[in-house]
């Protein structure tokens, strides 16, 4: 196959920036490693900004373009972020550099912000060998493209009940970032720069990744295998572990939910020993509190698919659309539909 004879349209980014006090000596002669993010409309502004900053930085310790970057979107124009902020890009969808790596990044509304065009390009730019990743839930449209696969991919915790649902043969992972191959993805926010210093500590090595991570202040995770989410036991401030694998058991059986008696004999703990525990830690009953995280669940579906009542019902264990609906009036202040609709 040919590739189309097309340019970016569009100077690099790169800034170096003279006079800065922090500084890095590299002996470093080679080309730029060239880098394009594409952004779809309602992205996250945080997981884009936390992506390229960490290029600027190495560029400008360095005094060297170590890094170039250019932003597109589908017709070239500004988009608007999920915070309603808008960016103005470098140009559209041309035929990208061959050593370059193109990041589609999203946010809200993930399953229909990339458009058909969208994703033609997609797919004609890695036939021709072009690794992509996926920034916040950049993954829906690398998904979509069908570049995925079998691969370890991400993207933020909470759209992933969202994604299985509109993909049920993928699993994505609760990583930070994922490499898999040429693909590489991250759950946005501050990940992104996790993602972007473990690219430049491959490229650089970990001393200038080290600088970078300072000037950015940033405490490193510990590694790509890290979790997105705080562990239940600093986000309840209890480490009692039947407690904790009381809410674990709980959040894995969310459509067929269990019993108090089910969960207690799980655990080998009388019903007052439970009751007690949550009173405690959470203030609430264990029920109140399962019940708590069936209506969440079912709040992310209704924002993220295009799954009817009856069917986000039936996913979050409840008998009947009418007494999902009385609960999640109860919890939320809106039937379903209306939050569906207010949502849209």
């Amino acid at each position: 196959m040919t590739q189309p004879d097309k340019t970016p349209p569009m100077p690099p980014r790169s800034f170096i920036e003279k006079g800065a006090s922090a500084h890095f000596e590299l002996a470093f002669e080679g080309p730029a490693e060239p880098f394009y993010f594409l952004l779809l409309p309602k992205t996250t502004m945080l997981a884009v900004a936390a992506a390229i900053e960490p290029l600027r930085i190495a560029n400008q310790i360095t005094e060297r373009e170590l890094f170039t970057w250019y932003t597109l979107t589908e017709d070239g124009g500004p988009i608007t972020c999920s915070n309603g902020m808008r960016i103005t890009p470098d140009g559209d969808l041309p035929s990208i550099e061959g050593d370059a790596r193109c990041f589609v990044c999203a946010g809200v509304e993930p399953e229909r912000s990339a458009s058909e065009p969208v994703l033609a390009w997609i797919r004609r730019e890695a036939r021709f060998g072009r690794p992509f990743g996926g920034i916040c839930t950049g993954s829906f449209a690398l998904a979509r493209a069908g570049l995925i696969g079998q691969r370890r991919f991400t993207l933020h915790w909470e759209n992933q009940d969202g994604f299985r649902e509109h993909f049920p043969a993928l699993e994505p992972t609760d990583r930070l970032y994922e490499q898999d191959g040429d693909l590489i993805t991250c759950g946005g926010g501050n990940a992104a720069i996790d993602m972007m210093l473990g690219l430049v500590e491959a490229r650089h090595g970990p001393r200038l990744a080290a600088m970078v991570a300072d000037m950015c202040l940033h405490m490193r995770a510990t590694g790509p295998h890290a979790a997105q989410t705080t562990g239940h036991a600093a986000a309840i401030g209890s480490r009692n572990r039947n407690l904790i694998a009381a809410i674990e058991l709980m959040e894995a059986e969310i459509e067929e939910p269990l019993s108090m008696e089910e969960i207690c004999a799980e655990l080998n703990i009388s019903r007052r020993q439970l009751e007690r525990l949550f009173l405690r830690h959470l203030g609430e009953s264990p029920m109140a509190h399962y019940l708590g995280l069936r209506l969440a669940r079912a709040l992310g579906y209704l924002r993220e698919t295009a799954m009817s009542t009856a069917e986000v019902a039936a996913a979050t264990g409840f008998s009947s659309s009418n007494h999902f609906a009385r609960r999640f009036k109860e919890r939320y202040g809106k039937t379903p539909r209306a939050y569906r609709q207010s949502w849209s």
